[in-house]
This record gives C-alpha cells, structure tokens and sequence, in this order.
C-alpha cells in the first residue's frame, strides 16, 4: 500500500470530514487492506483513540464497536452464551489468531467481502450497522450500499430469544470457505443466512411452521435453491448449491429439532 497520509482522528467529527476527500480509507486493522498491496491511499484515518473498541451487552441488544477485533468476538461470553457458541464457531477458523487480534469488526463488514464469515453470521442474527451521520441501517441495506463516506461507529444485534447455529466447509483449516451458513430461530420465524457462494451472503426468511410442514430437508432444498452460486477455484456452483443444502439442513436441525 501506498499512504500519502495518515492521520489518527481526534474526534467522530475529524474522522468522517477526513473522510471526504477523496482516495481517503479508514483504516480497520488494516488486515483486509493487505488484499489491495498496489492500492494507493490518499488519506489514512485511524479510528483506534475514539473508544470504538468495546462490546457493550444490554438488555436489549449487542453493541459492538467498529474496532472491536475478532479475537474479542471470538472471546466474548455473553456474545457465545447468546449465540449458543455460533459466534465462536464463525469466527475460530479465520487466518490464525494473531490476525483475529487485529482485524476489526468495523473492516470486516465495511468491506463486505464475499467471504465473510461474520458477515454471515451478523446476517442471521437481523444485525444492524450505526453510521456516525446516516444512523442505523439493516445489514442488508448496508450491503447494497456501503458505507460511502460515512463511518461505520457500531454494529447491532438485537437480543431476542432465538436458537442459532453455525457451519461452514472449508478445503483446510484456515481457508476462505467454500460456504457457509448461519441459522437463527425464533418462536416464530427461521432466518438462514448463506455466504461465501462466492458471492456476499444473503438471508432467507421462513415462518418456522412452513418449515416443519416441508420438512428439514425440503426447507433445506427450497432455502439454497432460492440463492444463486457461482465457480471459482474452490468450488464449483453446483458443488458450493449441493454443500449448502447438507449445511441448511443440519443446522434448522440442530436449532428446530427433528431428525436428520
């Protein structure tokens, strides 16, 4: 990477007004940069003095900062205990430890990367990001798109009872993976989030009875087959369609109960 300039912002307010000039990135780790090493960086803004790096638990809801790392998602006992372990499981495979303990939440999803595993997650779990001048957007929003010139401040999840669970098939242990799923359910209603298709997750939305009325595996087929995959050098589209039915299915499974 090439930075003309770098500057650690003082406030909120310096950081977004830095960031209306052009060329000008907002550094979140700085880990995910590393997949541009040519791109050229008029304008570097660090957000690391701002006090963006906690996860507050409320009684409502998650908040976590945009500088929070992965390796505290990873940590976190409320967010495990909340998610019944499914933060810690979309997370422990990402690149290695020392690269959980840079990489930012805040990057991670303003990146928007294919990819992501968190991204999946978050998806799942009707998660919502704070913009420091837009306010709150749903994640799907966010995704279409980004977050222009503004700041990513928070991410929200909402705390409601729900059952989650994660999976995602990998060629080695610390790979990009190949698919991955996230499921939440509530009394009522099933979110099943999907990713890495290659392309950025999207969530499909089922009352929980239509279901049980399919069928595991009939909602498993009718979720994945409602997305469109695509081929790359990890998979083919129709073995990443075929991997995302066999993980739908053991994961409304898991959080609905039922047979295999």
């Amino acid at each position: 990477m090439n930075i003309a300039q770098y500057t650690k912002a003082a406030s909120l307010e310096e950081a977004w007004e830095l960031n209306q000039k052009r060329a000008a990135v907002v550094l979140g780790g700085c880990c995910w940069l590393r997949l541009s090493p040519q791109r050229r960086i008029a304008q570097a803004i660090d957000l690391s003095g701002l006090g963006l790096d906690q996860i507050e638990e409320g009684d409502d809801v998650f908040r976590i900062g945009a500088m929070v790392t992965l390796g505290q998602l990873e940590g976190h006992e409320g967010l495990a205990a909340f998610t019944q372990g499914a933060m810690k499981e979309a997370v422990r495979h990402i690149v290695g430890t020392q690269f959980r303990n840079m990489a930012t939440v805040g990057g991670s999803i303003s990146g928007r990367f294919g990819f992501s595993d968190i991204w999946t997650l978050f998806l799942a779990l009707d998660a919502r990001v704070e913009l420091y001048k837009g306010g709150t957007v749903s994640l799907t929003d966010f995704g279409q798109n980004g977050p222009g010139t503004d700041i990513v401040t928070q991410v929200v999840i909402p705390k409601k009872a729900c059952q989650t669970a994660y999976a995602s098939l990998r060629l080695n242990e610390t790979d990009f993976p190949v698919i991955a799923v996230a499921v939440s359910a509530d009394a009522e209603n099933v979110r099943c989030a999907i990713g890495a298709r290659p392309a950025r997750a999207q969530v499909v939305s089922l009352p929980v009875s239509d279901v049980r009325s399919q069928g595991m595996e009939g909602a498993a087929a009718s979720i994945a087959g409602s997305l469109s995959y695509e081929s790359n050098m990890r998979g083919s589209a129709d073995y990443r369609h075929d991997m995302a039915v066999v993980l739908c299915r053991r994961l409304l499974t898991k959080v609905l109960g039922g047979d295999q």
